[in-house]
């Protein structure tokens, strides 16, 4: 049986893409590592943020939707992520790093069993820094950060989700994907897709009441990873064998994928790690300019005249 070695990367909506660029690439010190488009729907951005090369397990991505409204809070939805930092003092860095760009912050304190502090981005999504001294060894340091190596965001860690059926996604973590339990209480439980190990780790709480209606700010859904195509082929059948509606493989061009809803209705995409963003930029130059997958390109004049030009803000 294969095993899931953690998150690949998480999609959410923003409705500035110059506001959530400055934000990620200044404020948090991470590297715009793609600019390309939804290739559902190609009139809108689709940014990546990551470590020097956007390796799995890093990648913050965003679908920039202008129209888009409030996000309503609820249940059945995923509705924080977590980053991990090298150490406490880490904490303290971004805490007076918060306080000098204006970002809505907590105090220091704890989540998930770890030292953490809670904080937000311009869209109102929900965010918390984790203490960690595990090394992510596939995460590279971005030497052209603004943001020390030594307190750089190192890639995700716990992602958060708030059901209903809290034993229904427990059972599609542990029983079809192999996730571990490590704690529980009675609305809160722990679950590691490799144990011990924080970087692939989700927390499932229970809330009732009526579901949450996604606006700015809200989580699209997360992306778990496999090494490559058979083992995505084989996760493939295991959806489908569990009576889930798969999407199928489908090519992004940068990895391939397929989507699925579990039984609470949270979106799950599962990813595969290769090939990667260097597929069609080298790494001295990734993030820099629009990039198209090959069957978008016949299109680039059509698609750039409906982008508006993203504004680059230098740190203050």
């Amino acid at each position: 049986m294969f095993t899931i070695p953690g998150h690949h990367h998480i999609s959410m909506i923003t409705k500035n893409a110059s506001q959530n660029n400055h934000f990620y690439k200044q404020v948090l010190g991470l590297r715009r590592v793609k600019v390309t488009v939804n290739q559902d729907d190609p009139s809108m951005y689709h940014l990546f943020y990551g470590d020097k090369t956007g390796s799995p397990g890093t990648e913050l991505t965003f679908f920039e939707i202008p129209m888009s409204g409030h996000t309503y809070r609820g249940t059945n939805a995923i509705t924080r992520i977590g980053l991990l930092v090298p150490s406490v003092e880490s904490l303290h860095y971004w805490k007076e790093r918060f306080e000098k760009y204006d970002v809505y912050h907590d105090e220091i304190s704890t989540y998930a069993n770890r030292p953490a502090l809670k904080f937000e981005d311009p869209d109102g999504l929900r965010l918390v820094l984790l203490a960690s001294s595990e090394r992510i060894d596939h995460w590279e340091t971005w030497e052209k950060s603004n943001v020390p190596e030594e307190h750089q965001i190192q890639g995700m860690g716990p992602i958060e989700m708030t059901v209903r059926r809290l034993e229904k996604l427990a059972n599609t973590l542990t029983d079809m994907f192999g996730y571990t339990e490590v704690s529980r209480n009675e609305s809160e439980a722990i679950f590691q897709s490799v144990e011990g190990e924080t970087f692939g780790e989700i927390v499932v709480k229970y809330m009732d009441g009526p579901s949450e209606r996604p606006g700015r700010g809200s989580i699209h859904h997360l992306a778990i990873r496999v090494r490559n195509d058979e083992e995505l082929a084989y996760w493939d059948e295991q959806v489908k064998q569990r009576g889930f509606h798969s999407s199928g493989i489908v090519d992004r061009f940068y990895f391939k994928s397929l989507y699925f809803r579990e039984s609470n209705g949270i979106l799950f995409e599962i990813a595969t790690d290769e090939p990667g963003f260097t597929v069609d930029s080298d790494v001295e130059s990734l993030g820099e300019q629009l990039d198209l997958p090959p069957f978008l390109e016949e299109r680039r004049e059509e698609i750039e005249a409906k982008l508006a030009p993203i504004e680059e803000k230098e740190e203050e």
